[in-house]
């Protein structure tokens, strides 16, 4: 009989970041992981770059998994995948159920527990940096979800990045700030470069200073704690360049447009949830 700690269902970008920080850390073994994706070529190369069992049967994975059963397919195809599984939980004789962990944005944890009735579900939404191992991601945690399951969970996902816990009620929101944030983030970059370019440097060039200012400003908030007005006022000198930049902005709405995309985000995110 088959039998993994981890069981993977979606092999894709996101399965493969997780997949790829797990071995590489150690928090499982490759033989310990199995993970079924539809796509010969798909399954092919994470058994020989990983080293883990595939398939393509998703009630394999699920019926012989022990620990904890990532989810991590587009929340369109859920239907189909929890309608490939059949009555498989009906008369389990199990005493103890692996944690689902769910990375499908806008399926919430009722509709999860619906479909794995009596299993302990957990909802994360990770985020595009997660892929390199820079990500953020948030947990809420389902009724039938021990304190153990929550700690396997968060250990899995700091695996690509920091981890928060939150109530499934501010789901929305986060996806709005830490899944949507990296595009928001993408524009000014792109927006700091033009303004480079405008200014006379070649765009390589502003690009560069764009992206290491970017990154490095991020690392200094991280490292130093500092509270980001406290780092803005210390750039800005009376009379000085980077206050004269921060008028424009400020005369041109930055900050409240920034707050709109969130909200519009968070709304969005809640219209697809309800879909």
């Amino acid at each position: 009989m088959v039998t993994a700690k981890l069981g993977l269902i979606g092999g894709g970008v996101m399965g493969e970041a997780l997949l790829s920080c797990l071995v590489q850390q150690q928090v499982y073994q490759p033989s310990e992981i199995l993970v079924s994706d539809p796509q010969q070529q798909r399954r092919d190369f994470l058994a020989q770059e990983y080293g883990v069992g595939v398939t393509t049967d998703n009630r394999l994975v699920i019926t012989s998994t022990t620990e904890a059963l990532l989810l991590a397919v587009k929340p369109q195809i859920f239907d189909s995948v929890v309608s490939q599984l059949g009555d498989w939980h009906v008369g389990s004789q199990r005493k103890t159920l692996p944690v689902l962990i769910s990375i499908m944005a806008g399926v919430p944890l009722q509709r999860l527990e619906l479909a794995f009735p009596g299993q302990p579900a957990i909802r994360v939404m990770p985020n595009a940096p997660a892929t390199i191992g820079a990500g953020m991601s948030a947990i809420a945690a389902g009724q039938n979800v021990e304190p153990e399951q929550k700690q396997l969970a968060t250990r899995i996902f700091e695996s690509v990045g920091q981890v928060v816990e939150v109530p499934e009620s501010l789901m929305d929101a986060v996806t709005a700030v830490s899944g949507s944030g990296p595009g928001y983030v993408t524009i000014f970059i792109e927006s700091l470069t033009d303004g480079g370019v405008c200014a006379g440097l070649p765009r390589a060039i502003a690009y560069q200073l764009a992206l290491q200012t970017v990154l490095g400003t991020a690392v200094l908030l991280q490292e130093s704690r500092m509270h980001p007005g406290q780092l803005k006022d210390k750039v800005t000198s009376p009379g000085g360049t980077t206050i004269t930049g921060i008028a424009e902005l400020e005369s041109a709405g930055f900050r409240s447009a920034v707050i709109e995309a969130v909200l519009a985000a968070k709304e969005r995110s809640e219209e697809l949830g309800e879909s």
